[in-house]
């Protein structure tokens, strides 16, 4: 073949390429590998004590029981249909899946909450719950009741209330230390509440920094999520995305970023009878959350459902349909988890998500069979039409994957697709296609 481009000069862009290909990379290294849980509860530091995870399961069976006993019933409320066979038993295994999950962890993450929940108190008094939720934390851990994920929201780094805020964390981590031999509970966060600048996001990673050289955790183990709770947060004064630059300050540290809904809406004079999950301001937002931190394996996670099912039975079902149409709007915009207020909350939150999954279940399973067959006969070339469905492949691969690790898809029914539960645990389509064609 003829070509123009003289060596040196190929070998030049070439090499070029290779620099700014590694860079990208390295800026944006894809989904974490981690598992994300599909909720974060909160829990006032002054309630909180090892079991209070189960006793939020007790609580959940206990409405679902009483409010949703058949799985019609929970069908209707999430919005499925059951007029034919097959929609009842699907709605049957929603609900029996929900059951499971219930009892077997009911709770996936947890923020013991020194902020909104827990109010400004007397130093003396926020200390000693400092040093309560510490021990307590640390009784979990031996005894195995802790959720997955937990961690502790603190308040935010503003001019009021800094000093508690750095106060709180150092009390929490010493005192943990002490109990623990400073180990950390496993999924370990911490909750910075209400950021606005990225100076405040550095300093809570100086913060973090030399708390583990003082106390002895190992080195980056102490890491952190921001609340998006102000509009400056998204976008800056002379109009670029805030988000990722925040998220960049924590050097590391910042593994996630959460919507706060209420106080978001508020920030921008929402006047409280519109402020909802799905106000306009919030979609914008959390597009704006979505997109500028895609592929940089930051966790994202929605807000909360503000009513609660509380009251009677007519109020109960009236605030899960409300849930139900909040997680699915979520779910829908790329958000897979999302905070929740209240124990009966937790039936709607699997409810929803299992429907979700389920419904979507076996066209994806038809869909990853055939693209497996398509792309593991293919040459590899352009004109195979597979490398441009590489990233659909891996979408796939990150519905089985989300859809199994919160209960709602079970490891026969991924494996239904061809794949192997080694290949879906390496979260990788790429990776799959390689090893599948050598």
């Amino acid at each position: 073949m003829k070509t123009s481009l003289p060596n040196e000069s190929a070998n030049a862009i070439a090499s070029r390429l290779a620099i700014a290909n590694a860079a990208f990379v390295a800026r944006y290294p894809g989904e974490s590998a981690a598992r994300q849980p599909c909720h974060v509860i909160y829990v006032g530091a002054h309630d909180f004590h090892e079991t209070v995870a189960r006793e939020w399961a007790d609580t959940a069976m206990h409405t679902l029981d009483e409010h949703a006993a058949d799985a019609s019933s929970l069908a209707e409320i999430v919005g499925l249909p059951c007029a034919s066979a097959e929609d009842r038993a699907l709605a049957e295994t929603i609900r029996a899946r929900v059951v499971a999950k219930l009892r077997a962890e009911a709770v996936e993450d947890m923020r013991v909450d020194f902020e909104d929940g827990y109010g400004v108190r007397p130093d003396a008094e926020e200390d000693a719950h400092v040093e309560a939720v510490a021990a307590a934390m640390a009784r979990g851990m031996s005894a195995g009741t802790l959720p997955p994920f937990i961690g502790i929201r603190v308040k935010p780094l503003n001019e009021d209330v800094r000093a508690r805020s750095v106060r709180t964390t150092d009390g929490f981590l010493s005192t943990l230390a002490a109990h623990t031999g400073k180990r950390l509970p496993s999924g370990f966060c911490i909750n910075l509440a209400k950021v606005t600048n990225p100076e405040q996001v550095a300093a809570f990673a100086d913060l973090l920094d030399a708390l583990e050289r003082s106390i002895g955790f190992a080195n980056g183990s102490l890491v952190f999520e921001i609340m998006i709770e102000v509009a400056q947060a998204v976008i800056g004064p002379r109009g670029e995305a805030m988000v990722p630059l925040l998220v960049e300050a924590g050097r590391g540290r910042c593994i996630a970023a959460h919507l706060g809904t209420y106080d978001f809406t508020a920030s921008c004079g929402i006047t409280a009878a519109h402020q909802s999950m799905a106000h306009p301001a919030c979609d914008f937002a959390k597009q704006v959350i979505l997109q500028s931190l895609a592929g940089r394996g930051v966790a994202i996670s929605d807000g909360a459902t503000h009513i609660v099912p509380v009251g009677d039975r007519d109020a109960i079902r009236s605030a899960w349909r409300r849930s139900a149409s909040d997680i699915r709007r979520s779910l829908v915009q790329g958000y897979y988890q999302g905070w929740d207020m209240h124990p009966a909350q937790l039936p709607i939150r699997y409810a929803a998500l299992y429907a979700f999954f389920l419904e979507a279940l076996p066209k994806a399973t038809a869909r990853m069979k055939a693209f497996l067959s398509k792309a593991t006969h293919a040459s590899g070339d352009a004109s195979a039409g597979v490398l441009d469905d590489a990233a659909t492949g891996q979408a796939l691969l990150n519905f089985f994957l989300r859809g199994m690790s919160c209960g709602a898809i079970t490891d026969d029914e991924a494996l239904a697709t061809d794949l192997t539960l080694d290949e879906i645990r390496g979260r990788s389509f790429p990776k799959i296609l390689a090893a599948r064609r050598a």
